[in-house]
């Protein structure tokens, strides 16, 4: 499979998924992106002092995310969308993605609620198919970092009915992004470090 083009510690540290050979699309098409998610995922240190911060706003670690793609030439993206038959329009808004970066979109779902994953996936769809995008990569919460949550004592505070990798696999196989090739990274226990 195509997710063999990763790197070892990527593949041995987050939880990988694809579909519609995404990997061989964001490699051989988009050198550049593919290069920076590669460095962007391997400097990502999942910091106790982060999990442990208080919610409201956007999380230290999505924020965290937001700032090493901006760094690489990223930024958040609303795209304007409509449909027009015959003379009239119609509006066809989407919501602003966190990072893009020529034709390949980026969600960071860290804590979110997780139909914020069916909001990801729809838009995804839709710029897909209106080729403003070729693909389109998500990363959250791996599972096995519950157990972690848990000796934290955190649980309560990132519960099952946030973003998780679980909530997200399920939407994407019942076909959840349409014909837009997905690469999916959960984050995963071997990312974190004391601090």
């Amino acid at each position: 499979m195509a997710i063999d083009l990763l790197p070892g510690e990527l593949q041995r540290d987050y939880e990988v998924h694809e579909w519609k050979h995404a990997c061989a699309v964001l490699s051989g098409d988009f050198p550049e992106q593919w290069h920076d998610m590669v460095e962007v995922l391997r400097a990502f240190r999942l910091r106790k002092a982060d999990i442990l911060a208080p919610g409201g706003g956007k999380s230290p670690i999505s924020q965290w995310f937001d700032r090493a793609f901006m760094q690489r030439g990223w930024h958040e993206k609303g795209f304007e969308t409509k449909i027009v038959v015959d003379a009239g329009e119609m509006l066809s808004p989407t919501h602003k993605v966190d990072c893009v970066k020529g034709s390949v979109a980026l969600e960071i779902e860290w804590s979110n609620k997780d139909p914020f994953f069916d909001r990801d996936l729809n838009n995804f769809r839709l710029l897909f198919d209106l080729r403003a995008i070729s693909v389109g990569v998500i990363i959250t919460k791996s599972d096995d970092l519950r157990p972690l949550f848990e000796e934290l004592n955190v649980w309560r505070k990132y519960g099952t009915s946030t973003t998780w990798m679980n909530k997200l696999l399920p939407r994407i196989e019942g076909g959840g992004g349409g014909g837009c090739p997905l690469l999916v990274f959960g984050i995963g226990k071997q990312r974190y470090v004391e601090d």
